[in-house]
């Protein structure tokens, strides 16, 4: 009996391993950017700069100090956090809030004398509120506008990935 169990077990987890193989699941590698080097241009936007400095860095890109120096360069032109009132409850109390993160880029290679059209990344989360919760909301709100910052370096570098500096190009 001990065997048949152990047997089923085994052909189950076959089974799932065979399944998540066959529909494409893979971990989240190293995104594969084009140029080994960088500049940052902080014009307005402190608070994803170490999120994307660490994340260039994990993917192989220096980043440099001096434009001259650099493949690619990228501005970081805004970011702006937004809270809106989305619901109120019975007694005109705020029970829900949108959360709106913003960061707004531009790119130029180092063949190319203009700057790329400004691009910006936007990501939102909802999330309900309560006054007698107040310490506890106010960490879950710091922790989805990590997340949201987290999420927007991740779209970034998405996007870094698909620049060929080598080129020049309008959609730099």
């Amino acid at each position: 009996m001990k065997n048949s169990v152990s047997r089923f077990r085994n052909i189950l987890l076959a089974l799932c391993v065979l399944t998540l193989a066959a529909c494409g699941f893979h971990l989240r590698g190293l995104t594969e950017l084009s140029f080994q080097t960088l500049y940052i241009q902080q014009s307005g936007a402190p608070g994803i700069m170490s999120d994307l400095k660490r994340s260039l860095k994990s993917n192989g890109v220096k980043v440099v100090n001096n434009p001259e120096l650099a493949e690619m360069q990228l501005e970081l032109v805004t970011e702006n956090y937004e809270k809106r009132i989305l619901s109120l409850s019975g007694g005109g109390k705020v029970s829900e809030y949108e959360l709106i993160y913003r960061v707004t880029f531009r790119t130029r290679a180092d063949s190319n004398d203009t700057w790329g059209t400004p691009q910006t990344v936007e990501q939102r989360r909802d999330y309900s509120y309560d006054d007698t919760l107040l310490l506890a909301k106010e960490g879950e709100e710091a922790r989805l506008n990590t997340d949201m910052r987290a999420d927007a370096t991740r779209e970034i570098m998405r996007r870094l990935s698909a620049q060929k500096p080598g080129k020049t190009s309008a959609a730099n």
